[in-house]
């Protein structure tokens, strides 16, 4: 019942001015109410929506968020339109017990912006489903339940190629989120040749990527606005770079070999560490005191930014979780407080120096700074990690300024690094953009 109608009936003393001004405050009132609840509703939704969309964990008790092709672990996180291959999510909640987890996927174009389509246009199933695949720690000190998904499966299945977003939130409530990440679907139906050549703006520390889309069958009327193309360094989106206008055009080819284009900083091979066994230092780890809690001292890392090129393994950012001491790391790898050190004299400028790599997510936030130790001449911090086999590296950031990735690291042409290409297509009439070419490129393996 209105609120105005709850109110006393008139009576004859009342005149029809009285219940004019009565019924336009009520109105008011109601008016208000419904603001209110409108602007609470677009909270809680923009609350859950990113635009655009990131890998991002929400909850510091969410740890080790690992996200790849099964076939390959780790791996970048593709799969083919109907092929049968999945992805696998996997984390710990450091939290224990057992919580309702509930996710879903949605389409988005090729900014990891939602293309705003409905579900029945993009999912051939569920709109979303509950994690049931988990188990609990064994004979680790830090106590964490483990969660694991796979995707598609009989219950969420994408219909149509293009990037997704996978969301995980609690208890079915999409405002109470719990980590996003991006995963690709595709449908090849282009070629694509690539190679990498010397890059003509800094040839000692750069790499350049010079490559051709051939789109065949496909209907293309303006290439300028139907395609676009996407080149990433070893999986980093921050790297990524968009091409929108090919160099040349010849016939169904798209040449891409701008001088102005596609030139990536070769950087630095990744610093690493390897804590797949607390019973034994490895090479980088000076220390390992086990008590009431698992704790690793690592050797202090010196600068890289020399002007030779210094060759070394690593696995181009990604980290392994691994127990060489248990029989199945998932549940019986522990977490260890691990102590890095970077010796370094402060800059002149002000800034601030950060930690990343894959298991971050390359995030710069204040949980990857680094304070700094005058007396000592050093940065450091402690992070608390699963046991495995980890990269990382140094960014300096100058207040005001954009990240630095080479102050601590250098840059260097012959560093060894994976590029991702991916090709993205406009259909005449659609409302969405699909993933229709992929592939890698290595700077060492030819």
């Amino acid at each position: 019942m209105p609120l105005r109608e709850k109110t006393m009936k008139r009576s004859p003393g009342y005149t029809s001015q009285v219940y004019q001004q009565r019924d336009r405050f009520f109105s008011c009132i109601e008016m208000r109410f419904v603001v209110i609840l409108s602007f609470a509703l677009l909270f809680a939704i923009s609350t859950f929506a990113q635009s655009p969309y990131s890998n991002q964990v929400f909850r510091p008790e969410i740890k080790s968020v690992e996200f790849y092709n099964t076939k390959k672990e780790p791996s970048f996180p593709i799969i083919k339109l109907g092929s049968g291959e999945q992805v696998l999510l996997a984390f710990d909640d450091l939290h224990g017990g057992t919580r309702n987890y509930y996710y879903t996927i949605e389409h988005c174009d090729e900014a990891w912006n939602s293309s705003n389509l409905s579900t029945a246009e993009y999912l051939q199933s569920f709109n979303e489903d509950q994690i049931r695949d988990y188990n609990y720690s064994s004979s680790t000190l830090q106590k964490y339940t483990h969660y694991e998904l796979k995707l598609p499966n009989d219950n969420i299945a994408p219909k149509i190629p293009g990037n997704y977003i996978l969301k995980i939130y609690e208890d079915g409530d999409r405002t109470k989120m719990v980590l996003t990440q991006r995963f690709y679907v595709l449908n090849s139906k282009v070629s694509i040749m690539a190679e990498v050549v010397p890059s003509v703006n800094s040839r000692q520390t750069d790499q350049k990527i010079n490559f051709q889309v051939d789109y065949g069958p496909l209907r293309v009327q303006n290439p300028s606005n139907d395609i676009r193309t996407i080149i990433m360094q070893n999986g980093r989106s921050e790297t990524s770079q968009l091409n929108t206008q090919p160099a040349n055009i010849r016939g169904t080819q798209l040449v891409y070999n701008d001088l102005a284009t596609n030139d990536f900083l070769g950087l630095n091979e990744f610093r690493h560490f390897d804590t797949r066994s607390l019973k034994l230092n490895s090479d980088r780890i000076s220390h390992i005191y086990r008590d009431t809690a698992n704790t690793v001292i690592l050797l202090t890392d010196p600068t890289l930014d020399q002007p030779n090129y210094v060759l070394y393994y690593d696995n181009d950012g990604n980290f392994y979780i691994g127990n060489q001491d248990g029989r199945d790391p998932r549940t019986d790898a522990d977490y260890a407080h691990m102590y890095f050190s970077l010796a370094s004299t402060k800059p002149g400028s002000d800034g601030s120096a950060y930690i990343v790599g894959q298991f971050n997510n390359y995030r710069l936030d204040e949980s990857s700074k680094l304070d700094y130790d005058a007396a000592k001449n050093r940065y450091y911090t402690q992070l608390l990690l699963k046991q495995g086999v980890y990269d990382y590296a140094y960014v300096w950031i100058p207040n005001g300024s954009k990240p630095d990735n080479t102050f601590f690291e250098g840059s260097h042409f012959e560093t060894e690094n994976d590029y991702q290409i991916l090709v993205y297509y406009h259909p005449a009439g659609a409302r969405w953009v699909e993933l229709v070419g992929y592939r890698v490129l290595n700077t060492v393996k030819r």
